[in-house]
């Protein structure tokens, strides 16, 4: 990220700031290095928000951005993929949504019904979070509760194929880090979104939250050699946009190729009436029964889906 000039009188000794002068890229295993000390460190808070706000003033290059999801990935839980069961998909929600339905769940139940475990993580809030309708919340109301701990994970994607854990079980170290100053850092969602919890054997979905963070995002999973779907999120979830085919790539061991290209029109969908949880849940579970149609960009995101686990092939 960013590594201080020694000589620079303006800079602390071992904390990263935006105020530093000579400040310059480090390679992958010294920032691995670097995230790993403040992980492992209960006092190194206030280091951590200097270097998410270094991140805001320089911005990082892609191998600063995989030795920092090097450490964080060492440091979460860790998830057996289902046995005898296609490869897992993995959801990351941490943004919730305010002007929309949330439909994450909605993609996790379809997977499941293809017979794909799916592994969601996020925050643990069952409420409006900073005035945003979390993906937690809309589970509850479905009967998925957040797993009490890594063991009722994973027995959840044995039994029911689909888990939901809170950042708080699955990254306790770096959730306790991020609490007191950056809890919605979008630097730090950034790095927890890019995590595979089953150590390379899932497929993760990673969702850009604006446009111009796109080419980092393809940049890091072609260089980290990656099994990923990348989009463009809605509202920083990761669900295609009912309205708006948005374009979707596939990384097969960071080897990127377009599934389906963005569309510029807007389409016709029947969606929920409110966005609140209740409302988004009865639409869903209605959607899943056949009752309502199902957007067509969230089924080429399932599409997308399958083919990333081999269940399908698209032509």
């Amino acid at each position: 990220m960013i590594q201080a000039d020694s000589g620079s009188p303006s800079c602390r000794t071992g904390a990263a700031s935006s105020d530093c002068h000579g400040a310059r890229e480090v390679d992958r295993d010294a920032a691995r290095a670097m995230l790993a000390a403040m992980l492992d460190r209960a006092s190194a808070a206030d280091e951590l928000d200097a270097l998410f706000r270094a991140y805001r003033t320089r911005g990082e290059d892609v191998a600063e951005m995989a030795g920092f999801v090097d450490a964080l990935q060492q440091r979460i839980v860790h998830f057996d993929p289902p046995a005898d069961r296609s490869r897992p998909i993995v959801l990351a929600t941490y943004g919730g949504v305010r002007r929309q339905p949330n439909l994450t769940a909605l993609l996790a139940l379809l997977l499941r019904r293809y017979g794909v475990p799916v592994l969601l993580h996020g925050t643990a809030e069952t409420e409006k979070l900073f005035g945003r309708v979390t993906t937690a919340a809309i589970l509850w109301e479905l009967g998925i509760e957040a797993a009490r701990s890594a063991a009722d994970a994973q027995q959840a994607l044995v039994s029911e194929g689909v888990a939901y854990v809170s950042i708080e079980v699955l990254a306790p170290g770096f959730n306790a880090l991020l609490a007191p100053h950056a809890k919605a850092d979008p630097d730090a969602q950034m790095l927890i979104k890019l995590v595979d919890p089953f150590g390379g054997g899932g497929v993760r979905v990673v969702c850009a939250t604006r446009p111009e963070h796109l080419p980092r995002m393809r940049s890091f999973l072609s260089a980290t050699s990656a099994d990923a779907l990348l989009l463009r999120g809605t509202e920083g979830e990761p669900f295609a946009d009912p309205r708006r085919q948005p374009e979707l790539e596939w990384f097969d061991r960071g080897v990127g190729s377009v599934l389906f290209d963005a569309e510029s029109a807007s389409r016709s969908a029947s969606l929920p009436r409110g966005v609140d949880a209740a409302a988004t849940a009865a639409w869903i579970a209605a959607a899943l029964s056949g009752e309502t149609p199902i957007p067509q960009p969230m089924l080429n995101q399932l599409a997308g889906c399958l083919h990333a686990t081999r269940l399908a092939t698209l032509g």
